[in-house]
């Protein structure tokens, strides 16, 4: 096998495993901070490196109805987005999974306005995860470029037919730069079978798509549903595949970083994991016994890998950068739902990075040191604390 080293940004990155899937059509809208990743693939094709049809369109909403019409026909697509884009976008993510399309996007993940911003928070993609859409939460670039890869292969499967998203943090991936191995593209064609779906627009054979009579319409959900749960399988194949075949193993849904059985677990998603396992490292070495939970997928959610790995640990955190406003994180929601049974493991909410607020690793400490409190007296602080919040009245634990 052939491939190469870069030093390349993260929207770099995703452009270049756009490239090495060649997907017949791209959707372009710029929008901060993925511009740069569908302005590199058009340069891609403009070099003759990539053989697509590159459709410039007047907005988000329209990037994704480009990419379902091409789908429709029997086309791979491709668009890219973040924050509001994305949000503009809301309609036609109900149609793409709806019929079953196998799109795949990249977001590169930005807060939602007001106040208005441009730095990363998960807000915007967490608020779409009941669209229908799969979506994975990637810590790298190198993550990134793989997981483009895997996606096309994942959301095409016969029995899952259901479109991804491709997640990773604005700025703190999308624009920040590392090495990063390109696998050769022969390679990479070889690891994707031939995209032929079996229902497709033709004119020779006039047909419609994405209907059902209203008496159907729980079956045609059921459908919907069983395609996501099909994928939780589908993924740990396909991770394992890409590790014979490309050398890097990303372990399905869930990777756990630390000790066997820790005394406290952190589980996250995305960038700040890198973070986490330095602390986790360091606490380790000091005599401490913590462990890492990194969830890559959101959608399909692991429940079942997660009550089985949190089960014998003396006190759960989530740390995420989102807030479902009247309720908590949702991620820490899902978390405590698959928790249900496991002797009541005292959890807490640590919600982080909100508009690309930093996150220290003195501020993850600190998390891991109210873990080890709970975890002694089974009693929390409170139900959610918002880490680094400024202010002296006493609201940021709640």
């Amino acid at each position: 096998m052939m491939s190469k080293e870069v030093f390349v940004s993260g929207n770099t990155a995703v452009a270049t495993g756009v490239s090495l899937v060649e997907p017949g059509v791209i959707a372009a809208y710029p929008i901060t901070p993925q511009s740069p990743a569908v302005e590199k693939i058009s340069e891609f094709i403009a070099d003759g490196e990539m053989k697509s049809e590159y459709i410039e369109v007047e907005s988000e909403y329209s990037a994704m109805s480009a990419c379902i019409g091409a789908e429709a026909v029997g086309a791979r697509a491709f668009t890219a987005t973040s924050s509001q884009g994305l949000a503009l976008m809301h309609e036609m993510l109900h149609f793409a999974s709806g019929q079953r399309l196998p799109i795949v996007m990249a977001v590169a993940n930005r807060t939602l306005a007001p106040p208005w911003g441009i730095l990363n928070d998960e807000r915007d993609t967490i608020a779409q995860r009941d669209t229908g859409w799969l979506q994975f939460y990637v810590e790298s670039a190198q993550e990134a470029l793989d997981t483009i890869v895997q996606a096309y292969r994942l959301s095409e499967q016969e029995d899952i037919l259901t479109p991804t998203m491709v997640c990773y943090d604005g700025y703190i991936i999308s624009h920040a730069y590392e090495k990063v191995v390109v696998p050769d593209k022969d390679e990479v064609q070889s690891f994707i079978p031939e995209y032929e779906p079996d229902e497709i627009l033709n004119v020779e054979d006039p047909k419609t798509l994405g209907y059902a009579p209203s008496g159907y319409n729980t079956e045609y959900r059921v459908k919907q549903q069983l395609g996501t749960e099909t994928a939780k399988g589908a993924i740990g194949d396909i991770t394992e595949d890409y590790a014979d075949q490309f050398g890097r193993d990303y372990v399905g849904m869930v990777e756990e970083y630390g000790p066997e059985n820790p005394d406290v677990t952190l589980v996250t998603l995305g960038s700040v994991t890198g973070t986490v396992r330095d602390v986790v490292d360091k606490l380790n070495d000091q005599g401490r016994e913590v462990g890492l939970v990194k969830l890559r997928t959101l959608r399909p959610f692991p429940y079942e890998q997660l009550a089985d790995i949190l089960k014998g640990t003396g006190a759960v955190g989530v740390l995420e950068k989102d807030i479902s406003f009247g309720y908590e994180g949702a991620v820490f929601s899902e978390v405590r739902s698959a928790l249900q049974g496991t002797n009541n493991v005292p959890s807490m909410n640590f919600i982080a990075g909100l508009g690309g607020r930093d996150i220290t690793m003195e501020n993850i400490e600190n998390v891991y040191e109210k873990l080890f409190t709970m975890a002694e007296t089974g009693e929390s602080e409170g139900r959610i604390e918002f880490v680094g919040y400024r202010f002296s009245d006493g609201k940021g634990i709640i």
